[in-house]
Protein backbone atom coordinates (compact mmCIF):
# COMPACT_ATOMS: atom_id res chain seq x y z
CA UNK A 1 0.00 0.00 0.00
CA UNK A 2 1.31 3.41 -0.94
CA UNK A 3 2.01 5.65 2.02
CA UNK A 4 0.09 8.94 2.19
CA UNK A 5 2.03 12.10 1.47
CA UNK A 6 1.46 14.84 4.02
CA UNK A 7 2.43 18.48 3.64
CA UNK A 8 2.56 21.00 6.44
CA UNK A 9 3.53 24.65 6.55
CA UNK A 10 6.56 25.42 8.63
CA UNK A 11 5.62 26.05 12.26
CA UNK A 12 7.25 28.47 14.65
CA UNK A 13 8.68 26.81 17.74
CA UNK A 14 12.21 27.14 19.16
CA UNK A 15 13.89 24.79 21.62
CA UNK A 16 17.30 24.36 23.21
CA UNK A 17 19.11 21.06 22.90
CA UNK A 18 21.24 19.56 25.67
CA UNK A 19 23.95 20.19 26.48
CA UNK A 20 23.56 23.88 25.55
CA UNK A 21 26.15 26.60 25.50
CA UNK A 22 26.40 28.30 28.90
CA UNK A 23 26.00 31.74 27.28
CA UNK A 24 23.49 32.08 24.47
CA UNK A 25 22.52 34.90 22.12
CA UNK A 26 19.19 34.85 20.31
CA UNK A 27 17.00 37.11 18.22
CA UNK A 28 13.61 37.91 19.75
CA UNK A 29 10.65 36.30 18.01
CA UNK A 30 7.19 36.30 19.62
CA UNK A 31 6.16 33.36 17.38
CA UNK A 32 8.52 30.87 19.02
CA UNK A 33 8.80 29.15 22.38
CA UNK A 34 12.31 29.19 23.85
CA UNK A 35 13.26 26.28 26.11
CA UNK A 36 15.71 27.42 28.79
CA UNK A 37 17.47 24.78 30.94
CA UNK A 38 18.04 26.02 34.51
CA UNK A 39 19.62 24.48 37.59
CA UNK A 40 19.04 24.31 41.33
CA UNK A 41 22.57 25.50 42.13
CA UNK A 42 23.09 28.02 39.33
CA UNK A 43 21.40 31.29 38.34
CA UNK A 44 20.11 31.85 34.81
CA UNK A 45 19.71 35.46 33.62
CA UNK A 46 17.47 36.35 30.67
CA UNK A 47 18.28 39.81 29.30
CA UNK A 48 16.13 41.96 26.98
CA UNK A 49 17.30 44.97 24.96
CA UNK A 50 15.13 47.35 27.03
CA UNK A 51 13.12 47.31 30.29
CA UNK A 52 10.56 44.54 30.72
CA UNK A 53 6.91 45.60 30.99
CA UNK A 54 5.39 42.58 32.80
CA UNK A 55 6.06 38.96 33.81
CA UNK A 56 3.55 36.11 34.20
CA UNK A 57 4.38 32.64 35.52
CA UNK A 58 2.94 29.65 37.40
CA UNK A 59 4.73 27.90 40.26
CA UNK A 60 7.25 30.72 40.65
CA UNK A 61 8.16 32.45 43.91
CA UNK A 62 10.00 35.71 44.38
CA UNK A 63 11.31 35.21 47.92
CA UNK A 64 12.16 31.52 47.95
CA UNK A 65 10.04 30.96 51.06
CA UNK A 66 6.68 30.76 49.31
CA UNK A 67 6.17 27.28 47.80
CA UNK A 68 7.14 27.13 44.16
CA UNK A 69 9.13 25.24 41.58
CA UNK A 70 11.33 28.19 40.59
CA UNK A 71 12.66 31.31 42.26
CA UNK A 72 12.55 34.53 40.22
CA UNK A 73 14.29 37.85 40.79
CA UNK A 74 13.34 40.99 38.89
CA UNK A 75 13.52 44.68 39.68
CA UNK A 76 10.73 46.78 38.22
CA UNK A 77 12.04 48.85 35.34
CA UNK A 78 15.03 46.59 34.66
CA UNK A 79 15.65 44.76 31.41
CA UNK A 80 16.58 41.36 32.84
CA UNK A 81 15.18 38.58 35.01
CA UNK A 82 17.06 35.87 36.92
CA UNK A 83 15.69 32.42 37.73
CA UNK A 84 16.79 29.20 39.37
CA UNK A 85 15.05 25.90 40.00
CA UNK A 86 13.89 24.88 43.47
CA UNK A 87 13.09 21.25 42.66
CA UNK A 88 14.47 18.52 40.47
CA UNK A 89 12.70 17.85 37.15
CA UNK A 90 10.64 21.02 37.60
CA UNK A 91 9.15 22.74 34.58
CA UNK A 92 6.97 25.79 33.91
CA UNK A 93 6.46 28.54 31.38
CA UNK A 94 7.51 32.16 31.84
CA UNK A 95 5.69 34.81 29.78
CA UNK A 96 7.47 38.14 29.50
CA UNK A 97 5.83 41.24 28.03
CA UNK A 98 8.21 43.49 26.13
CA UNK A 99 7.73 46.10 23.41
CA UNK A 100 3.96 45.38 23.23
CA UNK A 101 4.60 41.70 22.53
CA UNK A 102 4.59 38.55 24.66
CA UNK A 103 7.58 36.21 24.59
CA UNK A 104 7.27 32.68 25.97
CA UNK A 105 10.05 30.78 27.74
CA UNK A 106 9.83 27.17 28.87
CA UNK A 107 11.91 26.68 32.04
CA UNK A 108 13.18 23.13 32.59
CA UNK A 109 15.42 21.99 35.44
CA UNK A 110 18.52 20.16 34.23
CA UNK A 111 22.18 19.47 34.89
CA UNK A 112 23.43 21.65 32.01
CA UNK A 113 21.82 25.06 32.52
CA UNK A 114 22.03 28.15 30.34
CA UNK A 115 23.66 30.74 32.55
CA UNK A 116 22.94 33.78 30.37
CA UNK A 117 20.44 34.21 27.55
CA UNK A 118 20.98 37.53 25.77
CA UNK A 119 18.10 38.55 23.52
CA UNK A 120 18.41 40.93 20.59
CA UNK A 121 15.73 42.95 18.85
CA UNK A 122 14.98 41.64 15.38
CA UNK A 123 14.93 45.14 13.90
CA UNK A 124 18.47 45.74 15.14
CA UNK A 125 19.91 42.57 13.66
CA UNK A 126 20.99 42.09 10.10
CA UNK A 127 18.33 40.99 7.65
CA UNK A 128 18.56 37.28 6.92
CA UNK A 129 18.54 35.84 3.44
CA UNK A 130 15.03 34.60 2.67
CA UNK A 131 14.45 30.91 2.19
CA UNK A 132 13.80 29.75 -1.37
CA UNK A 133 10.21 29.15 -2.45
CA UNK A 134 9.94 25.38 -2.83
CA UNK A 135 6.73 23.97 -4.29
CA UNK A 136 5.14 20.71 -3.05
CA UNK A 137 6.04 19.08 -6.37
CA UNK A 138 9.66 20.05 -5.88
CA UNK A 139 9.63 18.70 -2.31
CA UNK A 140 8.28 15.38 -3.57
CA UNK A 141 11.13 15.27 -6.08
CA UNK A 142 13.65 15.83 -3.27
CA UNK A 143 12.20 12.89 -1.33
CA UNK A 144 12.60 10.70 -4.42
CA UNK A 145 16.17 11.90 -4.88
CA UNK A 146 16.99 11.04 -1.27
CA UNK A 147 15.55 7.54 -1.66
CA UNK A 148 17.62 6.92 -4.80
CA UNK A 149 20.66 8.96 -3.72
CA UNK A 150 23.33 6.20 -3.95
CA UNK A 151 22.17 5.22 -7.44
CA UNK A 152 21.96 8.83 -8.64
CA UNK A 153 25.37 9.61 -7.18
CA UNK A 154 26.86 6.76 -9.18
CA UNK A 155 24.97 6.95 -12.47
CA UNK A 156 23.71 10.55 -12.68
CA UNK A 157 25.97 12.66 -10.44
CA UNK A 158 24.78 15.91 -12.04
CA UNK A 159 21.29 15.26 -10.60
CA UNK A 160 22.64 15.53 -7.03
CA UNK A 161 25.54 17.89 -7.64
CA UNK A 162 24.27 20.40 -5.05
CA UNK A 163 23.41 17.73 -2.46
CA UNK A 164 25.35 16.22 0.43
CA UNK A 165 24.60 13.12 2.47
CA UNK A 166 25.46 11.73 5.88
CA UNK A 167 24.90 8.06 6.67
CA UNK A 168 25.03 6.94 10.30
CA UNK A 169 25.44 3.21 9.63
CA UNK A 170 25.78 1.17 12.81
CA UNK A 171 25.64 4.28 15.03
CA UNK A 172 22.29 5.96 14.28
CA UNK A 173 21.12 8.92 16.32
CA UNK A 174 18.21 7.59 18.39
CA UNK A 175 15.42 9.47 20.18
CA UNK A 176 13.86 7.02 22.66
CA UNK A 177 10.24 7.38 23.86
CA UNK A 178 10.10 4.22 26.04
CA UNK A 179 7.59 2.18 24.03
CA UNK A 180 8.91 3.38 20.66
CA UNK A 181 12.02 5.00 19.25
CA UNK A 182 13.03 7.05 16.21
CA UNK A 183 16.38 6.26 14.61
CA UNK A 184 18.03 8.70 12.21
CA UNK A 185 19.56 6.53 9.47
CA UNK A 186 20.53 9.15 6.88
CA UNK A 187 20.32 12.91 6.33
CA UNK A 188 20.53 14.62 2.94
CA UNK A 189 21.03 18.34 2.38
CA UNK A 190 19.90 19.99 -0.88
CA UNK A 191 21.59 23.40 -0.83
CA UNK A 192 19.63 25.06 -3.63
CA UNK A 193 16.31 24.41 -1.87
CA UNK A 194 17.83 24.87 1.64
CA UNK A 195 16.12 21.58 2.51
CA UNK A 196 17.19 18.63 4.62
CA UNK A 197 15.62 15.22 3.95
CA UNK A 198 15.64 12.73 6.83
CA UNK A 199 15.55 8.96 6.43
CA UNK A 200 14.43 7.59 9.79
CA UNK A 201 13.19 4.30 11.20
CA UNK A 202 10.34 4.17 13.70
CA UNK A 203 10.39 1.03 15.88
CA UNK A 204 7.50 -0.03 18.09
CA UNK A 205 8.72 -1.82 21.23
CA UNK A 206 5.26 -2.40 22.72
CA UNK A 207 2.42 -4.90 22.36
CA UNK A 208 0.01 -2.31 20.98
CA UNK A 209 -0.11 -0.47 17.70
CA UNK A 210 0.97 3.16 17.76
CA UNK A 211 -0.69 5.85 15.67
CA UNK A 212 0.90 9.22 14.96
CA UNK A 213 0.27 12.27 12.80
CA UNK A 214 2.27 11.92 9.55
CA UNK A 215 2.34 15.71 9.16
CA UNK A 216 3.83 16.39 12.61
CA UNK A 217 7.51 15.42 12.26
CA UNK A 218 10.02 17.96 13.52
CA UNK A 219 13.74 18.04 14.25
CA UNK A 220 15.59 19.58 17.16
CA UNK A 221 18.90 21.03 16.01
CA UNK A 222 21.08 23.09 18.28
CA UNK A 223 18.81 25.74 19.80
CA UNK A 224 15.85 25.39 17.43
CA UNK A 225 12.99 23.12 16.54
CA UNK A 226 12.20 22.81 12.83
CA UNK A 227 8.86 21.47 11.64
CA UNK A 228 8.54 19.44 8.48
CA UNK A 229 7.68 20.83 5.08
CA UNK A 230 6.68 17.42 3.67
CA UNK A 231 6.64 13.78 4.78
CA UNK A 232 6.10 10.29 3.44
CA UNK A 233 4.83 8.30 6.42
CA UNK A 234 2.03 5.74 7.00
CA UNK A 235 0.90 7.12 10.38
CA UNK A 236 0.60 3.60 11.86
CA UNK A 237 3.21 1.50 13.64
CA UNK A 238 2.15 -2.13 14.31
CA UNK A 239 3.25 -3.92 17.52
CA UNK A 240 6.92 -4.96 17.55
CA UNK A 241 7.39 -3.62 14.04
CA UNK A 242 9.57 -1.06 12.31
CA UNK A 243 8.62 1.49 9.65
CA UNK A 244 10.74 3.58 7.28
CA UNK A 245 9.83 7.26 6.99
CA UNK A 246 11.16 10.10 4.88
CA UNK A 247 10.44 13.75 5.70
CA UNK A 248 11.99 17.14 4.98
CA UNK A 249 12.52 20.49 6.67
CA UNK A 250 12.91 23.68 4.64
CA UNK A 251 14.15 27.09 5.77
CA UNK A 252 13.57 28.44 9.27
CA UNK A 253 10.41 29.28 11.22
CA UNK A 254 10.88 32.99 10.47
CA UNK A 255 11.23 32.47 6.71
CA UNK A 256 15.01 32.61 6.38
CA UNK A 257 17.53 30.04 5.26
CA UNK A 258 18.46 27.46 7.87
CA UNK A 259 21.92 26.57 6.48
CA UNK A 260 21.92 23.51 8.75
CA UNK A 261 25.10 21.46 8.60
CA UNK A 262 24.96 17.67 8.43
CA UNK A 263 27.49 17.54 11.27
CA UNK A 264 24.83 18.52 13.81
CA UNK A 265 23.20 16.23 16.33
CA UNK A 266 19.56 15.60 15.39
CA UNK A 267 16.61 14.63 17.57
CA UNK A 268 13.42 13.68 15.74
CA UNK A 269 9.99 14.19 17.30
CA UNK A 270 6.47 13.31 16.17
CA UNK A 271 2.99 13.91 17.61
CA UNK A 272 1.46 10.67 18.81
CA UNK A 273 -2.28 10.03 18.68
CA UNK A 274 -4.16 8.59 21.71
CA UNK A 275 -4.35 4.80 21.70
CA UNK A 276 -7.75 3.17 21.28
CA UNK A 277 -8.96 1.70 24.62
CA UNK A 278 -9.09 -2.08 24.83
CA UNK A 279 -11.58 -3.95 27.02
CA UNK A 280 -12.71 -7.58 27.41
CA UNK A 281 -16.31 -6.53 28.05
CA UNK A 282 -18.73 -5.06 25.57
CA UNK A 283 -19.40 -1.38 26.07
CA UNK A 284 -22.60 0.38 25.11
CA UNK A 285 -22.17 3.40 22.88
CA UNK A 286 -24.80 6.10 22.81
CA UNK A 287 -25.21 7.46 19.34
CA UNK A 288 -26.22 11.07 18.76
CA UNK A 289 -29.81 11.60 17.58
CA UNK A 290 -30.37 11.56 13.89
CA UNK A 291 -30.70 14.97 12.36
CA UNK A 292 -33.44 15.53 9.78
CA UNK A 293 -32.08 15.75 6.28
CA UNK A 294 -33.72 17.78 3.50
CA UNK A 295 -35.68 15.58 1.10
CA UNK A 296 -34.38 15.58 -2.44
CA UNK A 297 -36.47 17.34 -5.02
CA UNK A 298 -38.30 15.18 -7.60
CA UNK A 299 -36.04 16.47 -10.31
CA UNK A 300 -32.95 15.44 -8.29
CA UNK A 301 -34.40 12.04 -7.34
CA UNK A 302 -35.78 11.03 -10.76
CA UNK A 303 -33.68 13.05 -13.14
CA UNK A 304 -36.72 14.97 -14.56
CA UNK A 305 -36.40 18.30 -16.27
CA UNK A 306 -37.99 21.36 -14.59
CA UNK A 307 -40.92 21.23 -17.08
CA UNK A 308 -41.55 17.56 -16.35
CA UNK A 309 -41.34 18.26 -12.61
CA UNK A 310 -43.96 21.05 -12.90
CA UNK A 311 -46.39 18.80 -14.82
CA UNK A 312 -45.92 15.97 -12.32
CA UNK A 313 -46.56 18.31 -9.39
CA UNK A 314 -49.74 19.64 -11.07
CA UNK A 315 -51.03 16.10 -11.69
CA UNK A 316 -50.31 15.24 -8.05
CA UNK A 317 -52.30 18.25 -6.83
CA UNK A 318 -55.29 17.26 -9.03
CA UNK A 319 -55.20 13.71 -7.70
CA UNK A 320 -55.19 14.96 -4.10
CA UNK A 321 -58.11 17.29 -4.81
CA UNK A 322 -60.15 14.46 -6.38
CA UNK A 323 -59.38 12.23 -3.41
CA UNK A 324 -60.57 14.89 -0.94
CA UNK A 325 -63.87 15.31 -2.89
CA UNK A 326 -64.40 11.55 -2.88
CA UNK A 327 -63.92 11.30 0.91
CA UNK A 328 -66.18 14.28 1.68
CA UNK A 329 -69.35 13.39 3.77
CA UNK A 330 -71.88 14.52 1.11
CA UNK A 331 -69.83 13.66 -1.87
CA UNK A 332 -71.64 11.90 -4.71
CA UNK A 333 -70.06 8.76 -6.07
CA UNK A 334 -68.36 9.24 -9.35
CA UNK A 335 -67.93 6.83 -12.13
CA UNK A 336 -64.55 5.25 -12.04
Amino acid sequence: MKSPISILLLATTVALAAPPEAIQRMTLDERVVVIVPVSTNRVTTISFPEPIAAIDAVGVTADGKTPGKFQLAHTKGSSFVSVRALARKAATNLNIRWNKRTYVFELIEGDAPVLALNLEDRAATESVQPAPQVTPTRLLALLDKAKAFPLLKKQQPEAVADADARTFGDEPQITDFNDYEIRVEEVFRFNTEDTLVFHVTLRNKSEREIRYLPESFCVRVGNRLYHQSISDAPGLLPPHAASTVYFAITGTPNGGRNEISLKNEFSVLVSRMPSAPTSATTTQTTLPPLQPQPAPSPAHATGMTPEQEARAREALHRAIADLEKTNAPNAKPTNP
